[in-house]
């Protein structure tokens, strides 16, 4: 039995179409603890999470992903993924400004969905910001603003 921790989870690129969300990850920015080893992931098999907008839901979770470490390398799959209850704490806040929410079906001005998004955006920029300084003062602040 496999004891899995995602340690970093960072999206590389985010793309998204009317349906879907895709968050394409890179080596360096997706780890996992694996039996207490650090393994990195690999892009030999699946290299993105596939979200739909409306659903919420993980749309490929056939997919499978590879992580090494020096020589080894294990394949976990979506559905494992699915499970961590970490995996899912780092991909709620990355995915949540992309979602379709019912209310821009309702009419709501799409413009003002455009720079809610952005302000949404804006703010994880500055906490990351805050992070990196080790401001921590500025770091609860924003995070109040989320």
């Amino acid at each position: 039995m496999l004891e899995i921790t995602v340690k970093r989870l960072k999206p590389y690129h985010i793309k998204a179409d009317a349906n879907h969300l895709y968050i394409i990850v890179s080596p360096e920015n997706f780890t996992l603890l694996i039996n207490g080893e650090r393994y990195q992931f690999v892009p030999y098999k699946a290299k993105e999470i596939m979200i739909n907008r409306k659903t919420k839901k993980i749309a490929n979770p056939e997919a499978e992903f590879a992580f090494q470490k020096g020589g080894q390398v294990i394949y976990i799959s979506m559905k494992l993924l699915m499970k961590l209850v970490d995996f899912l704490h780092f991909l709620n806040p990355i995915t949540k400004p992309f979602y379709v929410e019912e209310e821009v079906h309702r009419g709501v001005n799409e413009n003002e969905v455009i720079i809610d998004e952005l302000d949404r955006i804006n703010i994880k920029r500055l906490i990351d910001k805050s992070l990196d300084e080790r401001d921590e003062a500025a770091f609860y602040t924003l995070l109040k603003l989320l």
